[in-house]
């Protein structure tokens, strides 16, 4: 308010109350005027300022209420766009997981059977070598030599059989059947000359004493006769087979001797046992090579296996030919299907987890050895299950099993439907209650979806494409 209007204001406001005074005949009424003008002026400063107040209100008011009408029209007319699928009826199965390690199906390490120094040896690391291929040759000079006595022995063996059975033996049995015909001939004289001597006893004209000397000489030519016969059985069935035996084992023992040098030369050049890729070499040219040594190691790549370990609770559903999917990591494009062939009957007491193998076959060599892979086995696989894909399902847990899903109805509204899982399997899962085969379900915009709103089927791109 400007000076010149709070002048006039008191100009005013004194000639009001200069004719009160003049028109108040008591002093009461005089008091009383005098107050008036002040309560009528805070009076009418209250009701301008609560104009003023009421007015601000409603402009307030018209203003803010088209945006509240908008909004309750907005959201009255909200359509959420989702995407939808149909519960199915389709096999499914129980998929579980692991790191897995690839392991050659056959390999072998080859040692040096001979301690010598390394003659010959190539670089072999990474190369392919055939069953039987020399893969190094050992010194084996010493060998040479050793079997080069072996072998002057075994002549010498035999020879001495040939002597026996050409000499020796044809020669003591001629000497037998000399001794047999000596001893029958002496045999012969001796009963001729005792008999003389009787018929002559018997006659008188020969002493008793002479009569006994030829009958002791008759008896010594019997005792020669049978010895030389025994001589020649004993000759026939014992001395010259077992002479012949010794001297053929003689040759064995020669022919062995120069077979385990041969061997042990042949070990000299140490061969591929299989065929396959040289994957490790321990020893190279030049280096002595001790018995018993590593080599290389050589892996048939052709086939693989690749070995996981499970939870022993896991384990317990699962079974030998079980469908295994392999992924390698250096190309997630590439899978390989093979089935279980191996589930250990021992367990890791610390890990409590169980082996289980599988084969694979390794062509293109994808698969390399000592890598890892992820390692997928199904099991327990159920047909005709009603089967949803698992975006769909809001958990109420990671681990549960079960859930809720926004169902679609004939009038495009969603409805909240509980429902009860069974087995997952990758981005699919298993509904035991709570839907039956052909339900919409939001699979795309079912996120903190309230219940009951309506929604627009959002079509994609190859849809939209036919429709083109």
């Amino acid at each position: 308010m400007s000076e010149e209007n709070k002048e006039n204001l008191d100009a005013t406001e004194s000639e009001t109350i200069e004719e009160i005074e003049k028109a108040s005949p008591s002093e009461e009424i005089e008091s009383q005027d005098t107050a008036s003008p002040r309560k009528r002026f805070l009076i009418i400063i209250g009701i301008v300022s609560l104009v003023l107040l009421l007015i601000v209100v409603y402009l307030y008011w018209r203003r803010t209420e088209p945006t509240i009408q908008v909004e309750t029209e907005k959201k009255e007319e909200t359509v959420v766009s989702v995407k939808v699928a149909k519960a199915e009826k389709e096999t499914i199965a129980q998929e579980n997981s692991a790191l897995g390690t690839i392991q050659p199906a056959e390999q072998s390490t080859v040692a040096a059977s001979i301690s010598a120094q390394i003659k010959q040896m190539r670089l072999l690391k990474n190369a392919f070598v055939q069953k039987g291929e020399v893969l190094a040759v050992l010194a084996s000079q010493d060998l040479q030599a050793q079997r080069s006595e072996a072998q002057d022995a075994l002549e010498e063996a035999g020879l001495n059989l040939q002597t026996l059975q050409k000499v020796t033996i044809p020669q003591t049995g001629a000497q037998t059947e000399k001794d047999i015909s000596d001893a029958k001939a002496a045999l012969d004289n001796a009963r001729a000359t005792y008999e003389r001597r009787k018929v002559l006893y018997d006659k008188s004209g020969l002493s008793l004493k002479e009569l006994e000397a030829s009958q002791l000489a008759l008896t010594n030519a019997e005792n020669s006769y049978r010895l030389a016969q025994q001589n020649a059985r004993i000759n026939t069935t014992a001395v010259n087979p077992n002479s012949r035996a010794i001297a053929e084992s003689k040759i064995k023992q020669a022919q062995a001797r120069l077979s385990a040098l041969d061997a042990q030369a042949r070990l000299a050049e140490v061969r591929a046992p299989i065929s396959g890729v040289v994957t490790e070499q321990f020893q190279f040219e030049g280096e002595f090579a001790a018995q018993g040594a590593k080599l290389v190691t050589i892996a048939n790549i052709g086939e693989v296996i690749v070995k996981a370990n499970f939870a022993d609770t896991v384990v317990a559903n699962l079974q030998v030919g079980d469908a295994v999917t392999v992924y390698l990591p250096d190309a997630p494009e590439e899978r390989m299907s093979g089935k279980v062939t191996l589930i250990s009957r021992s367990s890791d007491t610390q890990n409590r987890t169980v082996e289980v193998w599988a084969n694979f076959g390794n062509g293109r060599g994808l698969l390399k050895v000592n890598g890892t892979v992820q390692f997928v086995v199904s099991s327990q696989s159920t047909e005709d299950a009603i089967v949803i894909p698992l975006s769909a399902v809001t958990l109420e847990a990671a681990n549960a099993d079960e859930g809720t899903v926004m169902t679609v109805d004939e009038n495009s509204v969603a409805h909240e439907t509980k429902v009860k899982i069974g087995i997952r399997q990758a981005d699919k899962v298993q509904v035991l209650e709570g839907l039956s085969e052909g339900d919409t379900i939001v699979v795309e915009g079912n996120y903190a979806l309230p219940d009951e709103t309506k929604v627009e089927i959002a079509k994609d791109e190859e849809q939209k494409d036919e429709e083109k």
